[in-house]
């Protein structure tokens, strides 16, 4: 059965996925950003590998996006920090994670390359990693069935299987069992995602499989570590400020008139809005949608000094500090539920914020782990967010039992970043 996948993926599904990204990078700049860089990532590779001389191990990292290189970072720099000489490439899928990843750590930094059979096979043959290591998800098949087929050993770490995945259905699960049991070592977020992850993968004893946990959860308390005089103050002494992080227009259509709304019967309210694509366009648009409801919002564009003003309402136009503010509010809901998926819950957790969000959060375990514990709200209808809003702006027990509970998932869940390279390593 891996043979017929092979053979249908390399002539018929990934052609195809190739032929609809290149039309789609023509009226799309982001695409176009990403297939661009595909394009050079091979170039990049022999330029880099010709500059250096080394026998130090290789590690090959892959991130999706941002949020997944957020899962990789503390591995990566913890994997360094016990091998100091190792090379480490980070390879990732979207713009978002090549253009805003920071670390010193990073060696090479590049897209990853097109996953043709003959590409995939360029790459490692220029790198010859030790260990090729996925986040989460945005597994590449050829490089995995390749990797296998040249001994070097690939993992998957903060991997999850919610129950009722695709991945889990008939037909996807014949393909996704090919690729899974071709993985050296899955290290999975929970034991319900090692349960399911088993039902794919089968009694095999390869892949080594673990339940280890998510080390995004030591990142954001990494991150965190750096307000040691917000972390004295309490969350009560604190403006009285409503963040809405990484929102999307499904939400904006109700956020801001109930925000308004809201504004007027509590006239000490503050609104921090940050639109998950903060261009140009989308700020006049959010600060269009405030005007008709008599509300004028001012733009905060800093990196570096991020007090934010007195104003009733401020847009945030700039990326990368959102997890910074969140210090400066008190709620926060965080936006893609209602589309794509909801965005970062654990950052606004660890600054004490109640975390209200949509129904598609059911790919973040530390989503689930909010609700179950206190600190997250779902809501299943846009016409609940005004009377959970409500409460938690009026209620200040049920507010502070709110955002201790947020908090706590946070310690709960630290440690996972140890355990994983721990298990890397030995492995």
């Amino acid at each position: 059965m891996k043979l017929i996948w092979f053979i249908s993926y390399n002539f018929i599904f990934y052609p195809l996925i190739f032929v609809i990204g290149s039309i789609l990078s023509i009226f799309n700049s982001k695409f176009r950003q990403g297939v661009i860089g595909r394009f050079r990532s091979q170039s990049e590779i022999k330029k880099y590998f010709n500059s250096i001389s080394t026998t130090a191990d290789i590690y090959w990292f892959h991130a999706a996006s941002l949020g997944e290189f957020y899962q990789v970072k503390p591995v990566l720099e913890g994997l360094k920090n016990v091998e100091p000489e190792c090379v480490a490439i980070v390879s990732f899928s979207s713009p978002s994670g090549y253009d805003n990843a920071k670390s010193d750590y990073i060696d090479l930094r590049i897209y990853m390359p097109f996953d043709f059979l003959w590409s995939v096979r360029r790459a490692l043959k220029i790198t010859r990693p030790k260990k090729v290591i996925f986040a989460s998800y945005d597994i590449w098949p050829n490089m995995v069935w390749i990797a296998e087929k040249r001994n070097i050993h690939t993992n998957i770490f903060a991997a999850r299987i919610k129950d009722g995945s695709l991945k889990l259905k008939s037909g996807f699960f014949s393909f996704h069992k090919s690729v899974y049991q071709s993985i050296s070592t899955i290290y999975t977020v929970a034991e319900k995602d090692y349960k399911n992850m088993q039902l794919i993968i089968g009694d095999s004893s390869i892949p080594v499989l673990r339940a280890l946990g998510n080390p995004r959860y030591d990142m954001v308390m990494k991150t965190a570590d750096e307000f040691t005089k917000e972390h004295q103050l309490s969350v009560l002494s604190r403006n009285n400020r409503i963040i809405i992080g990484s929102s999307h227009k499904e939400d904006d259509e109700f956020l801001i008139p109930v925000l308004s709304k809201m504004m007027n019967t509590h006239p000490d309210l503050q609104i921090l809005y940050a639109p998950h694509e903060p261009s140009k366009s989308e700020i006049k648009r959010i600060q269009s949608a405030f005007s008709e409801f008599g509300l004028e919002s001012s733009v905060f564009g800093r990196k570096k000094t991020l007090e934010l003003p007195e104003d009733n309402v401020v847009v945030l136009s700039v990326v990368g500090v959102l997890s910074k503010l969140y210090w400066q509010g008190k709620i926060c809901y965080v936006g893609g539920g209602f589309s794509t998926g909801i965005h970062n819950v654990m950052e606004p957790a660890i600054a004490r914020l109640p975390v209200i969000f949509g129904p598609n959060y059911h790919h973040a375990h530390e989503a689930e782990e909010l609700l179950d514990n206190g600190g997250g709200f779902c809501i299943q209808k846009k016409d609940e967010f005004q009377s959970i809003l409500e409460r938690l702006v009026t209620d200040e027990d049920h507010f502070l039992k709110a955002s201790y509970a947020a908090t706590n998932v946070i310690h709960q869940n630290l440690g996972s970043s140890t355990r994983i390279i721990r298990n890397l390593i030995r492995d």
